[in-house]
């Protein structure tokens, strides 16, 4: 009922009602669109790549860096047996993320010194340098890491499955022979997503491990100042190009005799490794920008670093690599910026699909690439695109609140403790892993 001082509602009443609602509306959805570069207020609902860590609150995720003077052994996956394997050696080439990563974690603003608080523990190692340069063998290298894992209480508390390995190579974590018994549940960050040509299992797994991007020459990743630059579709004098080995492998050695049988098509010189005839990195990032397409087939692995480079000269990368995994899944359509093609159709079949495709299209997939590739760079994580920014973002969806191993135990007042009952603070470090 209404009261006795209560006007009665009129359709005029009404009608500004409804059109106070609808004002309201179109206010609050037009100062809700987010900025072209988003701040943190508005990260958490931009698109990727400009969306990076800045959606995060930097108190969600701590990692700790082991120190390479902390753990006996550890400064040996580092620099070698005889410690003569510096840093700087090893930045370059494709094993060059694991001291990029070290690096970055290192000065990042997500780092912890306190083992407490962390959320997860990164292992630095620069194994494949380090056995590259003969500065540790493949066996020393298992049992150092064997030696560096026993002394480690935080990787027996949970089994490892907070723990970060990387591993940046073909080879994967096969690097670590026995990485089935003690990796098994611990982070792998490689660009190599199977590894079963020559072994009966990968040692990547979905659930656990992040794929990461290889490691492409820095003087291609500078936005102002690259060493070589791109050039027009129309100036370009090949549809396609395979820059590599063929390593005996049987779509590389397609490419090579398709690239005899089309030379004006397909560009495939042999490329030396050494000697007068060596290609020089210049000169490579020039070959590989002057076609349209950059092939990428597998070769002893079937990640490829070409496919990385490819958007730097803005070729579209076409993959030759059934089994091939990329990173960063979840935030990028491949289907955008690349070409996925059986490698058992390595054939003039390829160049005809290649030659049917209208410029048009070319060149809206390049551009595309030009928006997502700064996830391929290795930059501080307080840059809102890049590697570092779509791993650690990666990372934090790993973190996990409950720790749990076959050497864990815990009790009514949540202390941790082992088989005999002694308190997490208080175990020995020396009794080896199972």
């Amino acid at each position: 009922m209404r009261g006795p001082h209560h006007p009665p509602c009129t359709r005029a009443h009404q009608a500004g009602a409804l059109l106070l609602v609808g004002v309201t509306f179109l206010l609050t959805r037009l100062l809700s669109v987010p900025p072209p570069f988003p701040t943190a207020r508005h990260a958490s609902t931009a698109p990727w790549p400009w969306r990076g860590l800045t959606s995060h609150d930097d108190d969600h995720l701590r990692i700790y860096v082991y120190a390479d003077d902390e753990i006996d052994g550890l400064r040996a996956l580092l620099r070698g047996r005889d410690a003569t394997v510096s840093p700087a050696t090893c930045l370059k080439g494709q094993w060059g993320t694991q001291v990029k990563i070290h690096q970055l974690l290192l000065k990042s603003r997500f780092r912890t010194l306190d083992k407490d608080e962390a959320h997860l523990f990164f292992v630095p190692s620069y194994v494949k340098c380090v056995r590259m340069t003969g500065a540790l063998t493949d066996k020393e290298i298992n049992q150092t890491y064997v030696k560096v894992l026993s002394q480690m209480p935080y990787f027996r508390r949970s089994g490892g499955r907070d723990h970060i390995f990387v591993f940046p190579s073909g080879a994967g974590a096969h690097l670590f022979r026995s990485w089935a018994t003690f990796l098994n549940r611990s982070i792998i960050l490689t660009p190599e997503g199977d590894r079963t040509d020559k072994r009966g299992i990968s040692a990547f797994n979905t659930w656990k491990d992040i794929i990461i991007p290889g490691n492409v020459d820095d003087s291609m990743v500078k936005p102002d100042a690259r060493a070589v630059q791109p050039i027009p579709l129309t100036k370009r004098k090949y549809l396609a190009n395979f820059l590599g080995r063929a390593q005996g492998k049987a779509g590389r050695l397609k490419l090579v005799e398709l690239a005899k049988q089309y030379p004006d098509k397909l560009e495939s010189p042999e490329l030396k490794l050494s000697g007068p005839d060596k290609l020089g990195r210049i000169d490579y990032f020039k070959h590989l920008r002057n076609a349209k397409f950059c092939l990428a087939p597998r070769g002893e692995s079937s990640w490829t670093l070409r496919f990385y480079e490819s958007f730097f000269v803005e070729c579209v990368p076409v993959i030759l690599s059934d089994e091939v995994e990329l990173p960063f899944q979840n935030m990028i359509d491949y289907t955008e910026i690349s070409i996925k093609w059986p490698s058992s159709k390595i054939s003039p079949e390829l160049f005809e699909y290649l030659e049917s495709i209208p410029e048009e299209r070319i060149e809206e997939m390049i551009a595309r690439g030009r928006e997502v590739r700064c996830l391929w760079v290795y930059a501080p994580d307080l840059e809102p695109c890049s590697a570092m920014a779509a791993i650690l973002w990666e990372l934090q969806r790993k973190v996990r609140r409950f720790h749990q191993s076959a050497q864990t135990f815990w009790l009514h007042n949540r202390s941790t403790v082992n088989r005999d009952l002694v308190e997490f603070h208080q175990w020995t470090t020396t009794v080896p892993l199972p």
